[in-house]
């Protein structure tokens, strides 16, 4: 574990597929000295008796992806929303058609904007998102405007209604019109402030089960909803996850407004390095819920780019994803942390991972007979003092243990390697 910690291997071996059953590995294989990363200065700060930087995310953190577009115009489209549905939908058009008129091609949209933010309201307007069609026309709407303006379109979020379930959805489209990823908001808004507001969204919604990233034309997106962006351990994991940016429609209220909205969004900008962009409603002081408005974007050392004020308006600024690297090399984090101390772990990732890699695959070529048996491991393997404890590892390419968790034949060699997933570099 050490040696990983500092070292990428291409070929890593073990003499044994159990502890029981040695196994000879083909004289033909060749033996491949390790192939060395380049690494951040700071990096070498991990001592040898430490776990690195690497290990305070599991799985490793995945380096953001080169996304189509690197420098662009977003816009946060901070509508006005009344009772009357088809007003709603047609003023976000409106706003989105001239956003896109004045060279965004990201738009956000509000949390809750085809109607009032109210328990009884949710079931009213809610859309049946699977359905489309006259049974979802916010849905319909958004699709079709992105793909004809051929945008990015970060919908805010809606009321959707899934069986006899009700959920606070957002969409995201990319500039074909297709539906790129589905967000329900995680972490309900159910909070008591006496003699402040009182509101328990869980009254009528239900809670989404998955995190959001998206690739898009505009970068790799993580999704919140609102409350989502109270909990930072969801904005930590889609950083690690590569996002350049992070999405939350919200509508925060006169109370919890003025004092976490703006240091909220900092935070998470903050901690993470990386863009941070909400959009919110207008604030409607006769409305049975007060927004607090101020939409924002944020950028990743926690400057504030731009922001509103309350009254319906379009904020629209520019993202340039440059300044994460270059912030990141000023404050390199990542290569700080202390993954002896503490870990993050991403489940959801980390079951894709097992789901994949619990089968060894043995590939023997021609010249040593064709064979492919598939072996469950070791189960005293899985601790990672077992771990340890193993001198040798299985021949594997470090490619075959890509997030999907796939172990597959290599293309660039016609050698025969075996795969494990418990190789030291996972």
């Amino acid at each position: 574990m050490r040696a990983a910690a500092a070292t990428a291997y291409s070929v890593l071996t073990c003499s044994r597929l159990r502890r029981s059953s040695p196994t000879r590995l083909p004289s033909s294989l060749p033996l491949l000295l390790p192939v060395r990363r380049r690494r951040h200065p700071l990096a070498a700060m991990a001592t040898a008796a430490s776990l690195g930087p690497e290990a305070a995310r599991s799985p490793s953190a995945v380096d953001p992806p080169v996304p189509p577009l690197s420098k662009f115009k977003v816009a946060l489209c901070q509508i006005s929303v009344t009772a009357d549905k088809a007003r709603n939908i047609a003023r976000a058009r409106e706003a989105i058609q001239a956003a896109a008129a004045d060279g965004a091609k990201l738009v956000l949209l509000p949390e809750i904007w085809n109607g009032p933010y109210s328990n009884d309201s949710f079931p009213e307007y809610a859309e049946d998102i699977e359905a489309g069609g006259d049974a979802a026309p916010s849905f319909s709407m958004m699709s079709e405007v992105a793909r004809s303006l051929q945008i990015t379109l970060v919908g805010g979020s809606i009321s959707e209604r899934s069986g006899n379930k009700l959920y606070n959805t957002c969409c995201v489209f990319g500039s074909d019109g297709e539906l790129k990823g589905k967000h329900r908001k995680i972490h309900l808004f159910d909070i008591d402030i006496p003699g402040k507001i009182t509101f328990k969204e869980s009254k009528t919604l239900t809670a989404g089960q998955d995190l959001t990233v998206v690739d898009t034309d505009v970068g790799r997106i993580g999704v919140g909803i609102c409350y989502d962006i109270r909990f930072q351990e969801l904005a930590m994991l889609y950083a690690a996850r590569g996002a350049h940016l992070l999405c939350y429609p919200g509508a925060f209220n006169m109370t919890t407004g003025p004092l976490h909205w703006e240091l909220l969004q900092r935070a998470r900008a903050t901690d993470n390095q990386l863009f941070v962009a909400t959009c919110a409603p207008a604030r409607d002081t006769s409305a049975g819920y007060v927004a607090w408005g101020h939409s924002t974007l944020v950028g990743p050392f926690g400057e504030v780019i731009a922001t509103a004020e309350h009254e319906e308006t379009t904020v629209i600024a520019e993202i340039d994803y440059s300044l994460i690297d270059q912030r990141r090399q000023f404050l390199p984090l990542q290569y700080q942390r202390r993954g002896d101390l503490y870990q993050l772990v991403d489940i959801q990732r980390s079951q894709k991972k097992k789901s994949g890699n619990l089968r060894a695959v043995r590939i023997i070529n021609d010249e040593a007979g064709a064979l492919a048996t598939t072996m469950q491991p070791p189960l005293a393997l899985h601790s990672r003092r077992s771990r340890a404890s193993e001198r040798q590892h299985w021949l594997c390419r470090q490619q075959l243990h890509a997030e999907t968790g796939g172990v597959k034949s290599s293309r660039a060699t016609s050698q025969p390697f075996l795969c494990h997933e418990l190789c030291a570099h996972l």
